[in-house]
């Protein structure tokens, strides 16, 4: 594990951007992964959605589409903690490095992150999901309106908690990374949530 950090960090330090863009879309793609394997289990046979057998392997075309929304995301939370670190310093500049951090700036963190960010990923992740799955412009309207509020009522009963400990304990560096990882389950609601969508708006 260390020499995979150490690897990480050389890679960050090189190439910051495409670094997180390519972390982010593996554990993104990950957890579709994840989605479609529950999909398998859970799903009855009778129910699944037609022409996407899910016994005989995995849907790779959505699997693609998580990656790619996962590599867009990664340089842009990687750019917005950045602005977080410099707009929120947990410490002052005068503090030594162990030195007591400003909850109320850690808050700030947070709130900031839940009230811009998280709308505004929620929103790019349904409208890029609806672009890449082929839909008329009606069609991603209808996305929004049947997943953007029980996705964002559910990401601020989640990521709160989950952003409180990311911004507190983990190096800039690896915020991405933490958050991608933490996000697996995240991604496997987000993929049940949107494959359900997709299959209410197939033809009966």
């Amino acid at each position: 594990m260390a020499a995979v950090l150490r690897l990480y960090q050389a890679h960050f330090d090189a190439y910051p951007l495409v670094t997180l863009a390519a972390t982010n879309s593996s554990l993104t793609a990950l957890g579709d992964i994840v989605a479609q394997t529950a999909q398998m289990i859970w799903t009855a046979p009778s129910s699944r959605v037609p022409n996407r057998p899910r016994w005989h392997g995995l849907d790779l075309e959505r699997t693609v589409r998580f990656a790619a929304f996962g590599a867009l995301m990664g340089p842009l939370i990687g750019r917005w903690n950045i602005f977080l670190e410099r707009h929120f310093p947990l410490r002052s500049l005068r503090e030594p490095a162990s030195g007591p951090i400003s909850w109320r700036a850690l808050g700030k963190r947070v709130l900031a992150d839940q009230t811009a960010i998280a709308p505004t990923g929620l929103a790019i992740f349904i409208g890029t999901m609806g672009v890449m799955e082929g839909r008329q412009i009606s069609g991603i309207q209808k996305k929004y309106a049947d997943m953007y509020r029980p996705a964002l009522i559910a990401n601020w009963e989640v990521w709160p908690a989950v952003q409180l400990i990311n911004f507190r304990f983990m190096p800039l560096a690896y915020r991405v990374p933490f958050q991608a990882t933490a996000g697996v389950f995240w991604t496997l609601y987000l993929s049940l949530l949107n494959a359900r969508e997709e299959a209410q708006d197939r033809p009966k």
